[in-house]
């Protein structure tokens, strides 16, 4: 009900970083800017147009995360901002998948700024359907590239076209990358 750190000018928050994800035709789209000191986050702003769970995890986050250490941030979680709202409705956790996104989008916008590169770590892949060797970033690609179904993903990774163990994981991740990627 009362939002915290929303930017409200975007030309007059002199941000160090920024970073934005998600797709606004799907409903919802984060924007996190950030000021850093001394590698601290000093100040934290963003603007989201989504639901109220969106809403709701991107102000805990910003609030979080001032006098952070650059570091610290760079690994918060989904979990770690839901445990702090006191949670959320199942179906509403990807609404926080978007807030540490944008958040890290931003930290490794600074990092490029400065010169700090080799800073910015590359997300390691999950292996999710043991027979065919499909990870997590395999599922992500096939969505950017237009998977929107389950079938879709099986028509291009052969997930789950063994045993099918690995379905409930799949449809999760596939709602959560349709909900970034639309």
């Amino acid at each position: 009900m009362n939002p915290r750190n929303v930017l409200e000018d975007e030309a007059s928050f002199q941000a160090d970083g920024v970073g934005t994800v998600g797709n606004i035709k799907c409903g919802d789209q984060m924007l996190v800017a950030i000021r850093v000191k001394d590698g601290i986050i000093t100040d934290c702003k963003w603007k989201t147009y989504g639901c109220a769970s969106a809403i709701a995890s991107t102000s805990m986050l910003s609030e979080v995360v001032k006098g952070m250490k650059l570091e610290e941030a760079y690994h918060i979680t989904p979990a770690d901002i839901t445990r702090k709202l006191g949670g959320l409705p199942e179906h509403k956790i990807h609404c926080s998948v978007l807030g540490d996104k944008a958040l890290r989008a931003a930290i490794e916008d600074y990092y490029r700024k400065t010169g700090q590169e080799n800073k910015i770590q590359k997300e390691k892949a999950v292996i999710v359907c043991q027979c065919m060797n499909v990870t997590d970033k395999d599922i992500e690609q096939a969505v950017k590239e237009g998977a929107r179904t389950y079938l879709d993903l099986q028509n291009k990774t052969k997930i789950g076209t063994v045993c099918g163990q690995c379905k409930g994981e799949t449809q999760k991740l596939l709602e959560e990358y349709l909900h970034l990627y639309g």
